[in-house]
């Protein structure tokens, strides 16, 4: 009888790894089209904004937002206050690219903007700029975004 049940544990923890072993993530796509605003901002390296901070170097970041809708529309409002409006893509599962920006486009971007995506949990997104930002003094900026 002790056979039997080791048997019958031995199929039933088979069956239960199988299901989880199954169980696929949504796409990218799927998983970053949501509402986004900046939780901290680096120039560089240095650090210019966290959320709740009391000496952020770059306070306007706190109306940061990235929105990317699931019918590939983007709405990208800066720490100017400056907003733009285009599209969003995906090129491979690593790289975020936000194009036909306006009204005006982003300074020196032709409405262009890339993005290295270093991390993506369900309510966390960290992207790094692809080319430096002429609005920041030429940095790459690093933005670690959370669910707005």
């Amino acid at each position: 009888m002790n056979r039997h049940l080791r048997l019958i544990l031995g199929v039933a923890f088979c069956v239960l790894l199988g299901f989880t072993a199954c169980k696929k993530k949504k796409p990218v796509s799927e998983r970053i089209a949501k509402a986004w605003v900046a939780q901290s901002v680096k120039h560089d390296a240095t650090e210019v904004y966290v959320v709740g901070g009391s000496n952020n170097a770059v306070p306007g970041y706190s109306n940061y937002l990235l929105i990317l809708d699931a019918n590939k529309t983007a709405t990208l409002e800066e720490f100017d206050n400056t907003s733009y409006t285009g599209e969003w893509e995906l090129s491979g599962e690593t790289t975020l690219i936000l194009k036909n920006l306006g009204p005006e486009p982003p300074t020196g971007s032709n409405g262009r903007l890339e993005f290295t995506i270093k991390t993506l949990d369900d309510d966390k997104l960290v992207l790094s700029r692809l080319s430096p930002s002429l609005k920041t003094g030429n940095t790459v900026n690093e933005y670690t975004l959370k669910l707005r």
